[in-house]
């Protein structure tokens, strides 16, 4: 065997032996160069982003109160960010070189925006409950309707129950629709493919972008004049599942694309049929997807307003029957509230929004919790039942044993009989082709 030469400067193996890597050894500098990891957090970053803050802001602050005539906020924040922005890559480019600089940028860029959405978000959180904080410290505004309770009553009257118990009823006709029907609407699209499913695709894809208000006119149009229903909470349900209905299968079908072709190749191999392969390996390995699907299109209908008022109307009153009566929702009845001059409907208006924005997260979290594990991952109560079936098996097994060694156990041969004279004689061919 041939050995190649070694490299000069070639990395040795110390202690037990190994391959032998040519060239200089690890953590070496090699012409001069200092090695830099892009993913870790060292002290000049730290040192780098500081500064840059503080550059910006001092500059910011010299531009707007002394050099030129600028004011407001939003001018502030963004002449800061772009400064801090230009700030930073020149501290950077004291210690980095081109692709460092532009990965600290860009991850720079993408965390503030971030720390934006956060912070937008927790401010209209924090709004909402600070502006309706006085309406949700009575135990009456969510125990009560507003049937007894005008414009000029006081916040320990009414509340926001006809609401909230509408919302749920309208959301619950809506998820019996459009669950189903968009799940299997979805394994439609990805597993028999072909000229119709194309078509199918796109008129969902189209259909993400439908107004809300085209929605409930056309159940007005259809249920409400056309077959003679009253504005109800059921036609109210069926306008928010024409809207929420695009929504689950358009994600739906991505989460299903996702799912590895190999499972469904073994799931065939094992000669398992199609929709057994779909039940038994498909859906459950994409369940999380799934759940969040389902999430992405009831926010997209419990927060619409247009529809519930063409197909629902309005009502001040506690209605628990979808099919006859006019209903009512948070989103409306927020509406409604905010716009009317009073300080105290203005502050029901915005208690009320604070209750939807509770509901969606109950939501949220009952979907998650139900739906929300990834594949492989049981619950306590499934992985008590797997091993009990497994106990199940294994008495099973034990008891099956015994029974089959004794079936497999040889069958004793009795003894030969003594040849008779009379016997007749068998005829045995030797290997050389004669007969004895």
């Amino acid at each position: 065997m041939t050995v190649a030469p070694e490299a000069p400067g070639a990395r040795r193996a110390t202690g037990r032996p190994g391959t032998t890597l040519p060239g200089p050894a690890r953590g070496a500098d090699p012409a001069g160069e200092r090695r830099r990891a892009l993913t870790q957090l060292h002290a000049t970053d730290v040192y780098a982003m500081v500064g840059a803050a503080t550059a910006a802001l001092s500059i910011t602050w010299l531009l707007f109160h002394w050099l030129l005539p600028f004011n407001g906020v939003v001018g502030f924040v963004v002449i800061a960010y772009v400064l801090f922005l230009l700030m930073y890559a020149l501290l950077v480019s004291f210690d980095e070189d081109g692709p460092a600089i532009v990965d600290r940028i860009a991850a720079a860029i993408v965390r503030s925006m971030g720390l934006l959405l956060v912070v937008i978000l927790a401010f209209v959180v924090c709004y909402a409950l600070i502006q309706g904080r006085k309406a949700l410290v009575h135990l009456n505004f969510f125990t009560q309707s507003m049937e007894l309770a005008g414009p000029l009553q006081p916040l320990s009257v009414g509340g926001a129950l006809h609401a909230a118990a509408g919302t749920l009823i309208m959301i619950t006709i809506a998820l019996l629709i459009t669950v189903p029907a968009g799940l299997v609407c979805a394994v439609f699209l990805n597993e028999v493919p072909g000229a119709y499913a194309r078509f199918v695709r796109t008129i969902v894809e189209a259909m993400t972008a439908l107004p809300s208000v085209v929605a409930g006119l056309f159940i007005y149009a259809t249920v409400i004049l056309g077959l003679g229903l009253d504005q109800s909470g059921l036609a109210a349900g069926l306008a928010l599942s024409v809207m929420m209905l695009p929504i689950i299968i358009r994600a739906a079908d991505v989460v299903i694309r996702l799912v590895p072709g190999t499972l469904r190749e073994a799931s065939y191999a094992m000669g398992t049929s199609r929709w057994r392969t779909v039940w038994h390996v498909v859906l459950p390995t994409c369940r999380s997807g799934l759940t969040t699907a389902v999430i992405l299109g009831t926010a997209r209908g419990i927060g619409e307003t247009s529809p519930v008022l063409l197909t629902a109307g309005f009502t001040n009153e506690l209605n628990l029957n979808p099919f006859h009566d006019p209903m009512v929702s948070l989103p409306l009845v927020t509406f409604e509230f905010v716009k009317s001059p009073e300080p105290n409907m203005i502050s029901r208006g915005f208690g009320t929004a604070a209750l939807l924005m509770a509901l969606v997260l109950m939501l949220f979290v009952a979907a998650r919790i139900l739906g929300g594990r990834g594949p492989g991952h049981l619950t306590r109560r499934q992985e008590h039942r797997r091993v009990l079936a497994s106990r199940r098996d294994a008495r099973r097994f034990a008891e099956r044993s015994p029974a089959q060694a004794q079936a497999q156990a040889p069958v004793p041969v009795p003894a030969e009989a003594p040849a008779h004279d009379s016997a007749p004689h068998s005829t045995v061919r030797t290997e050389n082709g004669s007969s004895s």
